[in-house]
């Protein structure tokens, strides 16, 4: 990371802690919920398939910008499924930098190669071993594999989602950070229930054995880009929601922390890691901060 970059960030976080201001800091753009898979914990891909044009993705990233956002992800559905004409996922990464964005992100299901050496990070959804992958995402794993292995860019981040499914394939998607020379890091959540995937959500006891798997592999060197701090609220869900410094864009509709905001007591079952970590941090808890400060420098 920068250190203006570093600077301007640490400012928005000591203006945020010590006003209790709620400006957004992070923001994500939906290019589409088109996706060429059919994920069994997924609710939100081919409602619409409509692959939203350059000029709105364009005035949404203005208006992201304008509102104070320096971190930006686009996610889809698919994201490397986005083109308008001439425009592919690279000129939008490209665009978003000439804008000013600090951090740009791109979240994807890595079936698609990967040569996007602007993003920051590419966040590469990874669901376990290659039984319980496959098991959840179709037969994709090996694709996958063989995707990440000829990237032209080291800035893979492992994206898992732990549910019933994948629960005991934690250390599997760790190990496979480590190894992988591409991967830069692994990124966790708990499977947050939208009303048709509710049997994959966890209970409270598998939530604790899965931090407790993640903690022993962060002991072993897996480079996990999750702040250890943050697991106790996210085993008991007793973190503040939603998290006010990050908003979404779709289709021009503008949500505060996510979509699932809009899913009535699905705030009460969140279970993105990140929104833990963020809210936990722009309230002031120093152990998040010092932890967040260290994983930040060492990942982007």
């Amino acid at each position: 990371m920068k250190l203006s970059s570093f600077v301007h960030l640490a400012c928005f976080g000591v203006k945020t802690i010590l006003f209790r201001r709620a400006d957004p800091i992070l923001g994500t753009i939906i290019l589409t919920d088109k996706c060429n898979l059919n994920c069994k914990h997924c609710s939100v891909n081919n409602i619409t398939a409509v692959i939203h044009p350059y000029r709105q993705i364009r005035e949404e990233m203005s208006r992201l910008y304008e509102m104070g956002v320096r971190i930006l992800f686009f996610c889809g559905g698919e994201t490397f499924l986005w083109r308008d004409g001439e425009k592919g996922l690279r000129e939008l990464v490209v665009e978003a930098r000439a804008l000013g964005f600090l951090i740009v992100n791109v979240v994807t299901n890595g079936t698609f190669p990967l040569d996007l050496p602007e993003a920051d990070l590419i966040l590469l959804s990874l669901d376990g071993d290659r039984e319980r992958h496959n098991a959840i995402r179709g037969d994709t794993y090996d694709l996958i594999l063989e995707n990440i292995r000829n990237a032209s860019s080291g800035n893979i981040c492992l994206y898992m989602a732990i549910n019933r499914i994948n629960k005991n394939a934690v250390r599997d998607v760790c190990l496979t950070a480590k190894e992988e020379p591409n991967v830069r890091a692994v990124s966790f959540n708990f499977h947050t229930p939208y009303p048709d995937t509710e049997e994959l959500a966890l209970s409270r006891e598998e939530k604790a054995r899965c931090c407790a798997v993640i903690t022993q592999m962060m002991e072993e060197g897996a480079p996990v880009f999750n702040l250890k701090s943050a697991f106790p609220y996210l085993i008991d869900n007793r973190f503040p929601t939603p998290c006010r410094q990050c908003v979404v864009m779709e289709d021009g509709r503008l949500s505060v922390c996510g979509r699932c905001v809009h899913v009535p007591g699905l705030c009460e079952r969140c279970g993105y890691f990140f929104v833990a970590e963020y809210t936990l941090l722009f309230r002031g808890n120093v152990r998040i901060i010092r932890e967040m400060l260290r994983t930040y420098l060492n990942y982007i």
